[in-house]
């Protein structure tokens, strides 16, 4: 295990992004997200675009994973779904490089895509973010640094799965030979615990730390839930 990897061994990754129209859509958002909850104990941050991958390499030196979200028309895959984007990434400093590794429509191929990484960037880490068996299957004869789980629940193969799909997490641990990281709707620190005891190398949490309108339309949604049952009581 290379002294990167053991950096985030058993530890938590922040995922910490924010989108155009979002309030903390800004310069230096997420490098403060990022210096905020790695003193909270996080091992490591994921992020997008190469402003906040930047920015936030200029804080700190923990393992970063880093992505490039862009929606390309006529293609389903859009995390980091070109080598010029994982160029942009690379370049901007991320560690780890995150592709989508689903089996979808893609502009171009990813074993063209892993062979330019491992030439032009030999000392950088690719993660496959997958979301089924099949995907880790396919993907696996390319050998990825990582596997993530990711994409569970957002492909239209995957998306009666079970939220955070734990069930996958123990079946790729079981079956590949590489490390796993569980990721994706992780809300509670019971649902972390359970992916560790599954096997996973690490987790990742993004939304139920770093967006707090998320967070809080979450806690309202509970609130409204609760006064719509006080309602119905009262009219017995």
């Amino acid at each position: 295990m290379n002294e990167l990897m053991k950096k985030i061994h058993k530890g938590l990754i922040v995922s910490c992004q924010a989108f155009e129209g979002e309030p903390l859509y800004a310069d230096y958002s997420m490098s403060r997200m990022a210096l905020s909850v790695l003193n909270g104990g996080a091992k490591g941050i994921r992020t997008n675009g190469v402003r906040d991958i930047k920015q936030i390499r200029e804080v700190t030196d923990v393992p970063l994973i880093g992505l490039f979200k862009d929606h390309l028309e006529g293609y389903e895959v859009f995390i980091t779904p070109t080598y010029n984007h994982v160029k942009q990434v690379l370049e901007a400093g991320a560690d780890i490089v995150a592709l989508d590794c689903t089996n979808r429509k893609r502009p171009e191929s990813l074993e063209e895509i892993f062979t330019k990484i491992r030439k032009e960037f030999p000392g950088k880490m690719i993660m496959a973010d997958i979301a089924s068996c099949n995907d880790a299957q396919s993907i696996s004869k390319l050998n990825p640094d990582i596997l993530a789980t990711t994409l569970s629940g957002y492909t239209r193969e995957t998306e009666d799965r079970p939220k955070p799909d734990l069930e996958l997490l123990r079946k790729l641990v079981n079956k590949f030979d590489i490390p796993v990281i569980a990721e994706g709707n992780y809300w509670e620190s019971e649902e972390v615990v359970q992916a560790f005891k599954y096997g996973a190398f690490a987790v990742t949490i993004g939304s139920a730390i770093t967006r707090p309108h998320l967070i809080t339309e979450r806690f309202n949604i509970a609130i409204e839930n609760w006064k719509k049952e006080q309602s119905l009581k009262s009219d017995f």
